[in-house]
């Protein structure tokens, strides 16, 4: 089936927490017959940052973020037999949404593709009004890398047909353990960009705890930190490509991930960094969100953490021989069943189950 794609980037991470879940997510299913063309704005430097060139599994269309360079790639919708708009594309969403809809065939499967559903209902529900809530009836299906049954029954009450979560997962190939790199040492390493719905958060887990232990070394990757004061023990480094991600995972005896508010409060929606580290067999501290469990066991799998007490608690009491342990566990659960392979199995299920109907109204 031909699949139009249009979503932030694949090419480059910059700015695009989303990078490898579609890379990841939309190889496995075109190992799976999919012949798919992924349509991404030139917006935000990422062409300038590109971690990728484009690969051999999916054809790739750059395109002027202008409103005739939006038009252009929407009428390609046309030649689809699914037709996916993600959400956070960068560049004039609500208005790509209604002409990616407009150009699709009547019996194309459409899909909204939300990889921030927790963020995306709140704003529906504060905004009657807005373009997303006003169409959903009208789009065949809503997936999610995250949120689990929260976001299903919220996107079903704002009129949804369907919403079904594919979660974000590991692609071995590109996520595996490798030898330390020194750029990276340090005793608790956090790799995120610095976003409004999450600095508050980053406060409370890394630097507060990095302040209360001035004998250990805290390392911090991603954009948009260089403004922000930190502790003398924190190592700012900037973006990290995802050429560097497994390095990064490496260095740090542990690794932090820190949920975005409305994931937190959510639950159910692991972020793209937790597989990446277990891939990388890196030791996992968590924040707490509802939903762990599913994904990693904790205690055994991924280091739990309430507030930056516990963080700190963590760090301190933390092992290099139990780090191993954690991490080595976490990178054999995600092998056994949390790897694009493995949703991609459920994407296809869904979305061949799906693409009957619309043929079949079409057909009436």
């Amino acid at each position: 089936m031909r699949m139009a794609f249009y979503g932030s980037s694949l090419l480059s991470s910059y700015w695009n927490g989303a990078a490898t879940y579609y890379r990841g997510l939309l190889k496995a299913l075109a190992e799976r017959g999919y012949h798919i063309t992924f349509y991404e704005p030139d917006v935000y430097d990422r062409q300038r940052n590109r971690d990728i060139e484009p690969p051999d599994w999916c054809s790739v269309v750059v395109y002027e973020a202008t409103p005739q360079g939006l038009v252009g790639v929407a009428r390609e919708a046309a030649e689809a037999d699914i037709v996916v708009k993600a959400s956070g594309v960068g560049y004039e969403d609500e208005a790509l949404l209604l002409e990616v809809l407009r150009h699709a065939r009547p019996d194309a499967l459409t899909v909204f593709w939300d990889v921030d559903a927790p963020a995306t209902l709140a704003q529906l529900r504060q905004e009657p009004h807005h373009p997303l809530r006003r169409v959903l009836k009208d789009i065949g299906v809503v997936l999610t890398y995250g949120g689990g049954d929260p976001v299903v029954r919220g996107y079903r009450e704002m009129g949804a047909a369907e919403c079904i979560p594919i979660y974000n997962a590991l692609d071995p190939a590109t996520h595996h353990p490798v030898l330390p790199d020194e750029r990276f040492t340090a005793d608790l390493g956090f790799l995120g960009n610095r976003l409004p719905d999450r600095e508050a958060r980053v406060e409370a887990f890394f630097l507060e705890p990095a302040a209360r232990l001035p004998d250990h070394r805290f390392l911090i990757g991603g954009s948009g930190w260089d403004e922000k004061p930190m502790p003398s023990n924190v190592l700012q480094i900037g973006h990290v490509g995802t050429r560097d991600h497994n390095a990064f995972n490496a260095g740090p005896r542990a690794v932090l991930n820190i949920s975005r508010d409305s994931m937190a409060s959510n639950g159910f929606s692991p972020a793209t960094r937790v597989f990446e580290a277990a891939g990388a067999g890196a030791c996992i501290v968590t924040d707490l969100w509802p939903g762990i469990e599913r994904f990693l066991k904790p205690g055994e799998e991924i280091l739990v953490a309430r507030d930056g007490r516990d963080v700190a608690e963590i760090v301190q009491s933390l092992t290099p021989v139990r780090a191993r342990e954690i991490g080595d566990a976490a990178r054999r659960r995600v092998l056994a069943g949390h790897t694009y392979a493995h949703r991609a199995v459920e994407a296809d299920r869904v979305l061949r189950r799906l693409a009957v109907r619309p043929l079949a109204e079409a057909a009436r």
